[in-house]
């Protein structure tokens, strides 16, 4: 018997074991990934781990998708500042990069693995895989792991969603909950690269954009637009922006989505013809293709004229008003259709989950099943790219453990 049995050890997983030990009490951690708990931790911001955000609850809000109010008074208990020094007196020094986004010094996810696993130290981490919850008069007294019934006063699902599999998130935790008389919002890939059938893009695969803003429209209306980084692939796109951008994509066979790209955010469109007319003045005797070599990388340059639609024997001398217009259009309103959003296997997290209209937001316990919490990403919960998600899986996990703490005060 133990008084928390957490399944799934993950950063949620991790954390609520640290603060139940904290509390005075006994945890076990069954985590069925042969090697060990926060795998997927050290994948988290390329290696380095963008832990949290550096901001109030009120400025950090805005970027969850899904169900943010559900959040707020985990956020209000367990801000991201609470994180931060709670890793700075586990011994990681941290430091705040562009866009608030919060790093170890070391630029190194396995200083945040260790640490956890310190705060956790003296919890017990049982390497087995949890099959069913033992329920008992509609209530749960813990989990069958490996055919092994272990019994808990207390029992804490955080199982992670469906990304990156290898590491132990395989959607396992969405059965368990079903078992316990939960709804599932289907699960889809979030924080993803993004499909398209522009054969253009296959051609400038491997080209990375700077400082180019993004807009992606749903059905023509606006979504989400942001300025920073994108990366061309042999299937679509990804980078930093395109990732942000796909939490916002939820049907692409029902609607039609498009990543609108402004190469020169800098410059309006009459500044940029204004600029483009000064300098092509200058460049009277050369042809299209030598026109567009100031403005784009090499190998967007072929796809540009191709979709400008000037000939290639056209001098720069002999352009006429629309076609410049014409280009300016192009170079604001490079457009790049989606057709369905990036693998499961190789998203940052899962959107869908839990139904949080099923689990109190401010213990995060089953309204169905008493005895039985939620934490983490295995809750219908998830944010945009920013150390925003694993800081719902911080405070979510607190907020668990600091209610289950009252149960054996009373």
């Amino acid at each position: 018997m133990t008084d928390l049995l957490i399944i799934g050890g993950g950063a949620a997983g991790l954390m609520a074991a640290g603060a139940a030990r904290a509390a005075g009490l006994s945890a076990t951690v069954v985590e069925h990934n042969p090697k060990g708990p926060g795998q997927k931790l050290l994948l988290t911001g390329k290696g380095r781990c963008n832990l949290t955000s550096d901001c109030d609850a009120r400025a950090f809000l805005p970027f969850v998708r899904r169900n943010p109010r559900f959040l707020y008074s985990a956020l209000a208990a367990f801000p991201p500042r609470a994180a931060m020094e709670l890793f700075e007196g586990l011994g990681v020094p941290l430091k705040t990069e562009r866009g608030r986004r919060v790093f170890p010094q070391s630029d190194r996810a396995a200083d945040v693995l260790a640490a956890l696993r310190a705060y956790a130290a003296g919890s017990t981490f049982l390497p087995a895989h949890a099959g069913a919850l033992l329920l008992e008069n509609g209530a749960c007294a813990g989990a069958v792991a490996d055919g092994r019934a272990c019994r808990a006063a207390a029992t804490l699902l955080c199982t992670g969603g469906e990304s990156y599999p290898a590491t132990g998130s395989d959607g396992s935790g969405y059965a368990l909950a079903r078992q316990a008389g939960h709804s599932i919002v289907p699960p889809q890939p979030s924080l993803c690269a993004l499909k398209s059938p522009d054969p253009a893009c296959r051609s400038m695969a491997g080209l990375a954009l700077r400082n180019v803003r993004l807009t992606l429209l749903c059905d023509e209306k606006p979504l989400f637009a942001e300025q920073g980084e994108a990366l061309f692939t042999h299937f679509g796109l990804s980078g930093p922006l395109v990732l942000s951008a796909s939490t916002y994509v939820e049907d692409p066979a029902a609607h039609a989505y498009v990543c609108e790209f402004d190469l020169k955010p800098a410059l309006d469109e009459k500044a940029l013809y204004d600029r483009l007319t000064r300098e092509l003045a200058a460049l009277g005797g050369k042809n299209a293709p030598a026109l567009l070599e100031p403005l784009l990388p090499r190998s967007m340059r072929a796809p540009a004229l191709a979709r400008w639609g000037v000939p290639e024997t056209l001098r720069a001398a002999q352009l006429t008003r629309e076609q410049k217009l014409a280009l300016v259009r192009l170079l604001k309103h490079w457009r790049v259709p989606v057709c369905a959003l990036g693998d499961a296997e190789h998203a940052v997290i899962t959107a869908g989950g839990v139904d949080v209209r099923g689990v109190d937001p401010k213990t995060m316990q089953s309204r169905l099943c008493p005895g039985l919490y939620f934490a983490g990403e295995v809750l219908d919960v998830d944010a945009r790219t920013g150390g925003y998600n694993l800081q719902i899986a911080w405070s979510t996990a607190q907020a668990a453990v600091r209610a289950i703490t009252q149960l054996f005060k009373c």
